[in-house]
């Protein structure tokens, strides 16, 4: 099977199976930014490909529970990297490849210190979809479905956390770059929301 192949076949995958909607655009944005923080650094773009396709299996509904309070306690990243590997496999993705893959799938949230570039890569554009205009969207949309968005209030909060952390997070010097227009307009969009809340 030839990449395009494989390719595809992970995106009409992912298509079929994200649920709402509205979270299958986050794949192939996050997958174009983690190839363009690379800039003229080699890395294995198939790695690369796969972990932004599947690094979010598990917060699909159908994947996830339903239950809120198993809801509040479910590990998406576990349930990533454990059917990750049946899926490559099925695929026919490059099976040498798989261990880098879930490796980045592993390590791809804030809190990680990535074991290798395109994990890097990963983590860096995934937080990067946690400021500016996408991240606002992105969050907002999860009120009401999302154990931890309630109000608009609870939002709000997130993204004020998001705004004073996240950027520190950052590891490369791409990221740094791209990130400061998505904060400056994060911070200025919180000050807003502040400022007309109490008028």
């Amino acid at each position: 099977m030839t990449q395009l192949d494989y390719r595809k076949a992970i995106i009409d995958y992912i298509r079929a199976e994200a649920k709402p909607p509205d979270k299958f655009s986050h794949q192939p944005r996050l997958f174009a930014l983690a190839c363009q923080l690379a800039g003229n650094q080699p890395f294995d773009e198939d790695v690369v490909f796969a972990a932004a396709w599947l690094h979010d299996l598990g917060v699909f509904i159908g994947h996830r529970p339903e239950d809120p309070t198993a809801l509040a306690a479910w590990d998406n990243v576990a349930y990533a990297v454990k059917h990750a590997p049946d899926l490559l496999k099925q695929f026919h993705f490059p099976q040498e490849k798989a261990p880098a893959v879930l490796d980045a799938i592993r390590t791809h949230l804030p809190s990680c210190n990535p074991t290798s570039f395109e994990g890097t890569l990963l983590r860096d554009a995934d937080i990067l979809e946690q400021l500016g205009a996408v991240g606002i969207m992105r969050a907002f949309c999860k009120v009401g479905r999302d154990t931890r968005f309630t109000t608009f209030g609870d939002v709000l909060q997130v993204l004020r956390r998001n705004a004073d952390e996240l950027p520190t997070k950052l590891k490369l010097e791409s990221a740094r770059a791209l990130a400061q227009p998505r904060i400056k307009l994060l911070c200025d969009f919180l000050q807003a929301a502040t400022t007309e809340a109490n008028e």
